[in-house]
C-alpha cells in the first residue's frame, strides 16, 4: 500500500506552510489512514462487522439532532504538542491562549441552530444538532477534528454502517485560510462541503481545486481593491506592508501588489511575521518600520500574529505610524497591551456588522450548566474569569477562587463586534435553507439521475453540496444571500477608526471625521511645486523623485497653446505679449523724433538754398542737383517712419521700396555732383571738350537711369514675393510674440541693398579721386567724408541687425537709415550753410574763383 503520508502530501499542493505544520498535518493524515486501513482489514477478515478507531473530541460541544452540523472554531490560539508515538492523537488537548472572540463565534453557531429549531417555518419536521470543536488555530488539530467529525465517534459499528454517510455531512469552518485549504484539499476528495465564515484567501475561490468550499466572508480580492483605493484616495503613495507567514498573508499581499500595479502607490518594504514569533525577528521588523519614511503600514495577518507584533509596537512606543488593518484583526482589541496612543487612529476594514436580534443577550446571559457544562465550556469559563469549578472526584484544594457559574459576562460586552458572528449566522442559515430545499423536492423532479430527489436520512454530503451552491434566500435580518460560481458571497465592508476612550480602551468609530482622524503624510518625495516636474530617482520606485523646473512655455510640463506662454511661476498659461516697434515705445518715440527732425532740418536747408539760389555758392554747386539731393534726403528721413508701428501689408511693402528708391536717388545725385566736379576741373586742360557730355540733361538722365534700375527691382520684388507681416517668438525664450515684416524674397532684398552699396562705393571712389581739387571748390572732399560715414554705418549695420532680438532688429535698421541720412546731410550741406547763413561776405564770385 502506498505510504499514507506521501498520499496526503500528493493531495495537498504547496501552501507556503512551515515544516512543523506540514509535519502535524502529515501525522494527522497517517492516523486517519491507519483508521481506514484497520476497518478495511477487519471487514475483509471477519465479514460483516468492523471497528473504527476511537476519535473522541474532548475540546468540543455536542448536541444530538436529525442532522449534525460540524463547526470548527479557534477558541484557543496555541495548540497542544502532538503525540509523536503515532498511537492515538487526543484532539482538543490542553490548548492554551483563550480567544474570547472565537468562543463567541462558536456560541453564535449554537444560538443559530437553536433559533432555527424554534422556527416552525424552517425545517419543521427536522431537528438540527451540532458538533462544535476547538481547532486551536493549528492545521494539524483542525484536520484531526474534522476527520473525527466525518468518520464518527462510536467505538464499533456494524458492517452495514461502515459504508454509511458521514456523521457530520457539512462543516462550518475553519477561520483560517491555511487550515481551510488543508480541509478543502482533504475532505473535498469525499465531497464533504465546507462553509467558512472567516477564511478569506482569494485562492479558495478556485472551484477547480476546491469544489466543495463555500464561504460567507468576502474574498480578499475585494479587500485588496478596497485597500488600494483607500491608499490612493488618502494620497498615501509610500507605504510599508507587513504580512503573516501563511496562506492568508501571502495571498493577500500578492493581491494588493497586483492592485497597486500602475497606480501612484509604491511599496517601501515587505516584512513577514514568522510563525515562531522569534522576538529578534519581531524587533527587526519594528526597526524597519521605524526607519522607513513610509508613515502608513498595511497589514495582512491574522490576529495572533498581529498581537505579537503590536505588543512590541506598544512596548517601544511607536506612535507616528498609521496602521491599516484587514478584517482579520480590525475588530480584535481585547488584549490589554493593545490599548494606548500607539494604535490610536488605526483604520480597519471590518466585515459588515448586523444587529442579530437576541444574540447579544444570549451571549451575556449564558451560564454553564446541564448540557452546556461540557469540558470545553468549563475550560473557557475558568480561563475567562480566572476561577476553577469544583469537581466531585477532586480531593486537592482549589488554588484560586471557585467558579459559581453565575459570573457575569457583561464586562466583556463592550468588546463585542458582530461582524464574524454574522458570517457564522449566515453559514448556519445557508445549510438550513439548503436542507429545506432538499425536503421540498418532488419525486421525479429532482436534480439527480432520473429525476431522483436527495436522501434525507442520512444526508449525503455531495447532494447537500449541490443544494448549498444553488441556495438563494433572505436572512432574518433582511439580507439576500446566495453563492456565486466561485462559492463566494457579495462583498461589503465597514471602515472603522480606532479611538482611545477616556479609560484608555479602544473604541470603534464607524464615522470618520477630520477631527477624529488626523491624516498623516506618507510619501517618498514631497509633491512637486507648480512649475516643476518629476524626475524618478535612479534605482528607486516611481514614487521617489526629484523636482526639476519645467521648460519655459509649459505649465505642469505641458506646452501651452499657440500664442500663449507660461506665467513666471509656470502655473498658468497667459496670452503672449505682442511686441513691435511702436510709436508709444521710448525707442520708437526717439527714432520718430530723429526722423521728423531730420526731415525738418532738410526742409530748412532746402528753403535756405532756395532763398539764396542766386548767390555764387549755390550756383557754383549745381543748384538743381542740390535741390534734388535735399528732396531725396528728406524722403530718406521720412522713409524711417513706416518701419515704426504695427506691421500691416501696405507698411511692409512701403518700408523697403521707399527706403531703396529714396537712397538710390540720393546716391545718384551725390554721384552726379561728384562726377561733374571732377570732370569740370579736368575739362580746364587745353583741348578738352568733355563737359559737353555732362550737361544738365545728361545729369538728369543719369539720375533717372540709376533710379529706374532700383524701381524695376522693387516692382519685381513686390509682384513676385512681397514683404508680408509675420510673427516670431521673442523675449525671454519666446515669452512674447514679435511682429515683423518678412522680406518675402531674400534675393529681392539683397538686390536692393546691393545696388545701394554699389552706388555708395562708386561715389566714394569718385570723391576720393577728386580730393586734391582746389579748396574753395572741393565739394568732393565733403562727399568723401559723407561716403565714409555712410559705408561705416551700413557695414556696422549687418552684424548689429543679425544679432539684435525682436523689435530691436527693426530699430537697428531705422537707426542705420537715419545715421546715414544725417551723415550725408551734414557732411555735404553743413559747410555751405555756414557760409550762406553765418559768413555771407564769403559768398561772392571772387572768393569762389580764388584758389
Amino acid at each position: 500500500m502506498q505510504n499514507p503520508v506521501l498520499l496526503f502530501l500528493s493531495l495537498t499542493p504547496s501552501l507556503h506552510l512551515s515544516p512543523s505544520l506540514w509535519w502535524a498535518m502529515a501525522v494527522s493524515a497517517w492516523l486517519w489512514a491507519q483508521g481506514l486501513l484497520a476497518a478495511m482489514v477487519w471487514v475483509h477478515a471477519v465479514g460483516p462487522s468492523c471497528n473504527l478507531q476511537s476519535r473522541s473530541i474532548s475540546g468540543s460541544l455536542f448536541k444530538e439532532g436529525d442532522v449534525i452540523i460540524g463547526g470548527l472554531f479557534p477558541v484557543h490560539v496555541e495548540a497542544a504538542e502532538p503525540d509523536h508515538t503515532f498511537t492515538q492523537r487526543v484532539l482538543g488537548g490542553h490548548c492554551q491562549g483563550l480567544d474570547v472572540r472565537a468562543y463567541r463565534w462558536l456560541l453564535t453557531m449554537i444560538f443559530t441552530v437553536e433559533e432555527i429549531n424554534r422556527d416552525p417555518a424552517l425545517l419543521p419536521n427536522l431537528t438540527l444538532g451540532y458538533l462544535a470543536a476547538d481547532s486551536c488555530l493549528a492545521e494539524g488539530s483542525t484536520l484531526s477534528a474534522a476527520l473525527a467529525m466525518v468518520t464518527g465517534q462510536e467505538e464499533a459499528v456494524t458492517g452495514e454502517q461502515c459504508t454509511r454517510a458521514p456523521s457530520v455531512p457539512v462543516i462550518i469552518g475553519d477561520a483560517r485560510s491555511a487550515a481551510s485549504i488543508v480541509l478543502a484539499d482533504t475532505l473535498g476528495v469525499f465531497g464533504i462541503p465546507l462553509v467558512s465564515y472567516f477564511a478569506s484567501c482569494a485562492c479558495l475561490s478556485d472551484q477547480t481545486r476546491f469544489p466543495t468550499f463555500l464561504r460567507t466572508v468576502p474574498s480578499d480580492a475585494f479587500q485588496a481593491k478596497a485597500i488600494a483605493h483607500l491608499l490612493s484616495l488618502m494620497g498615501w503613495s509610500w507605504v510599508g506592508v507587513v504580512s503573516g507567514d501563511d496562506a492568508y498573508g501571502i495571498s493577500g499581499v500578492q493581491l494588493l501588489l497586483k492592485e497597486l500595479e500602475g497606480s501612484d502607490v509604491c511599496i517601501d518594504y515587505l516584512e513577514v511575521i514568522p510563525k515562531s514569533y522569534a522576538m529578534s525577528k519581531i524587533r527587526r521588523i519594528i526597526e524597519r518600520i521605524q526607519s522607513s519614511k513610509a508613515r502608513v503600514v498595511v497589514t495582512f495577518a491574522i490576529s495572533p500574529d498581529m498581537e505579537v507584533l503590536l505588543r512590541e509596537v506598544v512596548k517601544q512606543n511607536v506612535t507616528d505610524r498609521q496602521w491599516i488593518a484587514t478584517e482579520a484583526w480590525s475588530t480584535y482589541s481585547h488584549h490589554p497591551s493593545w490599548s494606548g496612543i500607539s494604535l490610536a487612529g488605526t483604520l480597519g476594514f471590518a466585515l459588515r456588522q448586523v444587529d442579530i436580534q437576541g444574540l447579544g443577550s444570549y451571549l451575556t446571559q449564558l451560564r454553564p450548566g446541564g448540557q452546556q457544562m461540557q469540558p470545553l465550556t468549563q475550560t473557557v469559563w475558568e480561563e475567562m474569569f480566572g476561577c476553577k469549578f469544583v469537581v466531585e472526584s477532586q480531593t486537592n484544594p482549589l488554588s484560586g477562587p471557585q467558579c459559581t457559574g453565575l459570573e457575569k459576562m457583561e464586562r466583556n460586552q463592550e468588546e463585542v463586534y458582530f461582524d464574524v458572528m454574522y458570517n457564522v449566522y449566515k453559514a448556519v442559515y445557508a445549510i438550513a435553507n439548503a436542507i429545506q430545499d432538499m425536503l421540498v423536492c418532488q419525486s421525479g423532479k429532482g436534480p439527480f439521475k432520473n429525476g431522483e430527489c436527495p436522501d434525507i436520512k442520512p444526508i449525503r454530503p455531495k447532494q447537500l453540496l449541490y443544494y448549498l451552491k444553488s441556495v438563494n434566500f433572505t436572512t432574518p435580518v433582511g439580507e439576500l444571500l446566495h453563492f456565486d460560481e466561485n462559492g463566494d458571497v457579495s462583498a461589503s465592508y465597514d471602515i472603522i477608526n480606532w479611538h482611545v476612550g477616556p479609560e484608555g480602551k479602544v473604541e470603534f468609530l464607524m464615522e470618520i471625521s477630520p477631527s477624529a482622524l488626523q491624516v498623516p503624510v506618507s510619501v517618498c518625495s514631497e509633491s512637486c511645486p507648480p512649475g516643476t516636474r518629476k524626475a524618478v530617482q535612479k534605482g528607486k520606485p516611481v514614487c521617489c523623485y526629484d523636482c526639476i523646473p519645467c521648460a519655459t512655455g509649459e505649465i505642469k510640463c505641458n506646452k501651452c497653446p499657440e500664442r500663449f506662454w507660461s506665467s513666471t511661476d509656470r502655473t498658468v498659461c497667459v496670452p503672449m505679449q505682442v511686441e513691435f516697434l511702436s510709436f508709444q515705445d521710448n525707442m520708437g518715440i526717439v527714432l520718430s523724433v530723429l526722423s521728423v527732425a531730420g526731415a525738418t532740418l532738410t526742409g530748412t536747408i532746402l528753403a535756405a538754398f532756395f532763398h539764396h539760389r542766386d548767390t555764387p555758392l549755390v550756383r557754383a554747386n549745381n543748384s538743381e542737383l542740390s535741390f534734388l539731393l535735399l528732396l531725396s534726403l528728406k524722403l530718406c528721413f521720412l522713409c524711417a517712419l513706416p518701419f515704426i508701428g504695427r506691421p500691416v501689408p501696405w507698411s511692409c511693402m512701403l518700408r523697403h521700396t521707399l527706403f531703396g528708391i529714396s537712397f538710390v536717388v540720393c546716391l545718384a545725385c551725390v554721384l552726379s555732383k561728384t562726377v561733374v566736379v571732377l570732370v569740370a576741373f579736368r575739362a580746364t586742360l587745353p583741348g578738352s571738350n568733355v563737359m559737353r557730355y555732362f550737361g544738365p540733361f545728361q545729369q538728369r538722365a543719369g539720375i533717372f537711369l540709376c533710379t529706374l534700375v532700383q524701381v524695376v527691382v522693387c516692382v519685381l520684388w513686390l509682384v513676385l514675393a512681397p514683404p508680408v507681416p509675420t510673427e516670431s517668438a521673442g523675449g525671454e525664450l519666446g515669452a512674447r510674440v514679435v511682429l515683423l515684416c518678412a522680406v518675402g524674397s531674400v534675393a529681392g532684398f539683397s538686390l536692393v541693398l546691393g545696388y545701394i552699396s554699389l552706388l555708395a562705393g562708386v561715389c566714394f571712389i569718385m570723391a576720393f579721386l577728386a580730393r586734391k581739387l582746389p579748396d574753395n571748390f572741393n565739394e568732393a572732399k565733403f562727399i568723401t567724408f559723407s561716403m565714409l560715414i555712410f559705408c561705416a554705418v551700413w557695414i556696422a549695420f549687418v552684424p548689429a541687425y543679425v544679432s539684435s532680438p525682436g523689435k530691436y532688429t527693426v530699430a537697428v535698421e531705422v537707426f542705420a537709415i537715419l545715421a546715414s541720412s544725417y551723415g550725408l546731410l551734414l557732411c555735404i550741406f553743413a559747410p555751405k550753410c555756414y557760409i550762406i547763413l553765418l559768413r555771407p561776405e564769403k559768398n561772392i564770385k571772387k572768393n569762389m574763383m580764388a584758389k
